[in-house]
């Protein structure tokens, strides 16, 4: 279907449901509101009207619509999972939304054992009641139930739902992954509305910018309904941000702590103050959170080669020097140090308003600025095995086929910033992440209309990012005994200190800056329609557009101090050598250029030049545009079967300009010298893709419910991607290509699964889905055969995006939660949280090196097995929680063959926290995170061969935690 018709159709569907809506004459509406006994709101609550067989879910904020009521008194009947059922009188007049308020009570009220608080379980019944009330595959975590878990941002806190891992960042979970799909295919948006991302080659939204304190609940659609954005091949979350109460409510947090890897302090405070006015109209919540976190990290890397070369000492007739290469067992070629410094401050201002105008319409306007400082030094020793031509038989020892000895360059990088100013001679990275929406909910008789306008930019920023680097050249000995732990260590130990030897190789000085802006709108329609007399159902239709800019803007400079600072021997310096390294005491940073002189140093254009090559390649600006309509039905089938089912059509059209690097020959003959010459590039590119859906929901009884989805999605490609450009990566022997050919992954999907919740609050669910994936996108890796990207690129490794054929995966999802209220005396205040995803996957299409298809892979990204699991205890004042968190081993990223594939290994992260309740609004708490000390590793080819290593240690947190309600 063209859009053009795709555009006619809808308005004349709207100027007919207008007409339809306006001439219901004899009847009204109900708009309800839900609230606690704190007046907090009441998501997931079913409202039932018996005597018309019609009834309304409430949403996130409590708010509920029942339309085409005639005119009468009714009896509405609020059933909600630990709360008391409710019925409460209402009379509806003709032509007339009549308002009404409920507050539910906690049917634990009834238990002198049990304290109903806010940090009860009532978090946990708004979740398990919304989830269960869904027409769709979900898992909804509140506000409260977050707080029972030891974790700063909402990354932290979405790995504990089922079918989800996080990868890790700097001790902190950054990229989702939903159900083994890499992070750039999830959907991830603020109260409906897209999160851009400040990644400067991806998709990937970075969830540690978002303090979990802000966000009053996660939503995370498993099985995307047609009125939600089509991209989200593993699945969609949605974070919804606090609204306003119904009454006075002020909430603090003051705390600190200790990082144990630096013995360096943590500083973390919130503030949230939100209330309505006397006549319930207008409403506000602000909020602010502020952590600042001085810490570190020790960290080893490694690259494993299986062949060795070597200098014959023979010349060929031209001259050039006789290699031999040999197949050799794996072996480091590669081995890297690193000590990291680092200071994050994480702030976030939120306010959010809301006005009742009356019964039948609101408008609300919600905002969210988050903003991240990183100031990071790092200081990093890397050893690398010489080219070939540079190693003559006398110098390397190779025993029982592994090189146990060859000549190395060492080289010594500080990495740093300019002096003063918020850098304070660190790289500065400043992230930020900004959302304004304002929308609207009305009632036209009996049509709802609801839309919103909303704008969002994400930045990354990073000015005067300084390295400087000292090189030296010596013979090391080689020690891969333990693969996990491998280590070179100089032959003649005084090599390995001799500063003087250390001479002069780099400094430069980068500035880097990329942005995110994203404007979008979406208006729903929906009209009560009961197609199969069934007392309930509807129809509801819209349309969505958004547009969005990514640019990145990058330079780069290299400057000359040779003649100043020869050696390192020349310049202040710093030992970073820790006998308590986390990697193993025999791991010796050594010393370094200190990062005050480095960042006092005057670099300017006399001493130094830009390298465009370095950077050009990678600047672009990206224009996409999304426009998308979709049509569905929402019915009852029978008293206990509901159907959902509908089609979404996306028209996505994308305007891309960057740079390619052309190299020019030299040619004595025509006068002409060897240069480089940037071309700008630029393409376009536009699809439209129909995705069809239908969910059904059977209610076995009031206790469990079976659910079957059929859903098509798909993922769009990485801007960057897209443009047909060229980047030389000299320092790494990389040529990085784009594919404008790339076409969009797509994925049928199909989830059958079953719930059952129990009365105490808790549920036990098991599920199976299977995904058919086609024209998934893998980076092939291949090698330069002649000299075509420039001088010297021989040899080097070439990346570029491909479309695979396609691919599938399998798994299956099994949670478990509930508060054990069966057991005698203070056992019941004992609650557990369990969850298990197995997937399986497999893909096609992926060629090696030499074009040759492999059979032998996982699709990326797809851990097979993870699990969560807590015990927790709370009664009247003392609550505490033990939480694990596993993910099994997978492959990240697919080299030219299988010895060069990258693996993400196994994580298990054990956290605690507890705290105690002073009074009924005040309590302390503490958290202890990373227990276990577990790493960020990957490995090649084989779980034994580390590639990178990284360890962050434990984390200590206290403080005070102060709520008051007042309705």
């Amino acid at each position: 279907m063209k859009l053009m018709n795709l555009k006619k159709l809808l308005f004349v569907t709207l100027f007919l449901v207008l007409g339809t809506a306006m001439g219901q004459a004899q009847s009204g509406n109900i708009q309800g509101t839900i609230t606690d006994e704190n007046g907090i709101y009441v998501p997931g609550a079913n409202v039932y009207i018996e005597s018309l067989v019609k009834g309304a879910i409430s949403n996130f904020d409590g708010k509920f619509t029942l339309v085409g009521i005639p005119e009468g008194s009714y009896t509405l009947r609020i059933t909600y999972m630990g709360y008391s059922d409710v019925e409460q009188e209402v009379t509806v007049s003709a032509g007339q939304t009549t308002p009404v308020s409920i507050t539910l009570q906690s049917s634990n009220m009834e238990l002198d054992e049990v304290q109903v608080s806010a940090y009860g379980l009532s978090g946990q019944s708004k979740a398990l009641n919304t989830q269960r009330n869904n027409m769709n595959i979900t898992n909804v975590v509140s506000t409260d139930q977050i707080g029972k878990f030891p974790d700063a941002n909402i990354g932290d806190a979405v790995k504990r739902i089922p079918g989800i891992t996080m990868q890790v960042d700097q001790g902190e979970a950054r990229n989702i992954i939903v159900r083994g799909l890499s992070p750039q295919l999830n959907s991830v948006t603020l109260n409906g509305s897209r999160i851009p991302s400040a990644e400067s080659d991806n998709r990937n939204i970075q969830m540690d910018l978002i303090p979990s304190d802000m966000i009053q609940t996660i939503e995370v659609n498993k099985a995307v309904t047609p009125d939600m954005d089509g991209d989200a091949l593993g699945g969609s979350v949605n974070l919804v941000t606090r609204t306003a109460p119904q009454g006075f409510r002020l909430s603090a947090t003051a705390g600190s702590g200790v990082n144990f890897i630096t013995d360096k302090r943590i500083w973390n405070g919130s503030i949230l103050v939100g209330d309505r006015t006397n006549d319930g109209k207008f409403g506000y919540m602000f909020s602010a959170t502020i952590n600042d976190n001085d810490f570190g990290s020790d960290n080893i890397e490694a690259e494993w080669d299986n062949e060795f070369e070597y200098n014959t000492g023979v010349e060929d007739e031209e001259g050039e020097p006789i290699l031999e290469e040999m197949d050799v067992n794996p072996y480091t070629n590669v081995t890297e140090q690193r000590t990291y410094l680092v200071q994050r401050v994480r702030r976030s201002f939120s306010a959010n308003f809301d006005y009742q105008i009356n019964a039948a319409n609101n408008i609300y306007l919600k905002t969210m600025y988050n903003w991240r400082d990183d100031r990071e030094n790092r200081f990093a020793f890397a050893q690398e095995i010489l080219d070939g031509e540079d190693i003559e038989e006398g110098d390397f020892t190779i025993t029982n086929g592994v090189p146990t000895r060859f000549p190395i360059e060492a080289v010594r990088e500080s990495k740093g910033g300019i002096a003063g100013g918020r850098n304070k001679n660190r790289r500065l990275e400043d992230q930020r992440m900004q959302n304004y929406t304002l929308g609207g909910d009305h009632l036209f008789g009996n049509l709802k209309f609801d839309w919103m306008g909303a704008y969002a930019k994400a930045s990354e920023e990073r000015l005067n990012e300084r390295y400087a680097a000292y090189a030296a050249e010596y013979i090391i000995n080689n020690d891969n005994f333990d693969p996990k732990y491998p280590i070179m260590t100089a032959a003649d130990p005084s090599d390995f200190n001799n500063l003087d030897n250390f001479e002069f190789d780099e400094i430069t000085n980068e500035n880097q800056y990329t942005e995110e802006e994203d404007i979008n709108f979406f208006a729903n329609f929906e009209l009560p329609a009961d197609i199969f007399g069934k007392g309930e159902g509807s129809i509801k239709f819209g349309a969505r557009g958004r547009f969005k800019t990514k640019l990145r803007n990058n330079d780069f400079f290299e400057y000359d101090l040779e003649d100043l600072y020869p050696t390192l021997g020349a310049v202040p310096v710093k030992n970073y050598t820790d006998p308590d390294y986390l990697a193993g005491e025999k791991f010796q940073a050594g010393t370094f250029a200190s990062e005050e002189w480095l960042g006092a140093l005057d670099l300017n254009s006399t001493n130094g030049e830009a390298l465009p090559d370095e950077y050009l390649p990678g600047n672009f600006e990206v224009k996409e545009n999304v426009l998308a309509a979709y049509l569905m039905f929402n019915q009852k089938l029978s008293e206990k079967l509901s159907v959902l089912a509908g089609v979404r059509v996306e028209n996505t059209k994308l305007d891309s300009e960057g740079n390619r690097v052309v190299y020019i020959e030299e040619d004595e003959d025509a006068g002409i010298e060897e240069s480089i010459e940037v071309e700008g590039v630029s393409d376009e590119n536009s699809y439209t893709n129909v995705l069809p859906g239908i969910h059904f929901k059977y209610d076995l009884d009031n206790s469990t419910v079976l659910r079957f989805a059929w859903t098509n999605t798909l993922a769009r490609p990485n801007y960057v991607d897209l443009i047909p450009r060229s980047e030389i990566v000299n320092e790494d022997e990389e040529v990085i290509v784009g594919n404008p050919e790339l076409d969009p992954t797509t994925s049928m999907n199909f989830d059958l699964n079953a719930e059952h919740y129990f009365e105490s609050v808790g549920i036990l669910s098991g599920g199976l889905f299977y995904k058919r994936i086609n024209d998934f996108i893998y980076t092939y890796i291949t090698e330069a055969e002649d000299d075509a990207f420039g001088s010297g690129t021989t040899g080097y490794d070439v990346f570029q995006p491909l479309n695979g054929d396609s691919a599938s995966i399998f798994g299956a999802e099994v949670s478990f939660q509930r508060q054990l209220d069966f057991l005698p005396g203070f056992a019941r205040n004992f609650s557990i949280y369990l969850n298990y995803t197995y997937l399986s996957s497999n893909a096609d299409g992926i060629r090696n090196e030499d074009g040759d298809e492999r059979t032998d892979l996982d699709l990326p990204n797809t851990s097979p097995n993870m699990f969560n699991g807590s015990l927790g205890y709370a009664d009247k004042r003392f609550s505490a929680r033990l939480s694990a968190n596993f993910s099994d081993s997978y492959i990240d990223e697919i080299g030219g063959n299988a010895f060069e594939d990258r693996y993400y290994d196994t994580q298990f992260f054990l956290d605690f926290n507890a705290s105690y309740a002073i009074t009924n609004n005040l309590r302390i708490y503490t958290d202890v995170n990373n227990i276990t000390n577990q790493p960020l590793r990957y490995f090649q080819s084989v779980k034994e061969r580390t590639q990178q290593a990284e360890f962050y240690s434990v984390r200590f947190t206290f403080g005070l935690k102060y709520d008051l309600f007042r309705k």
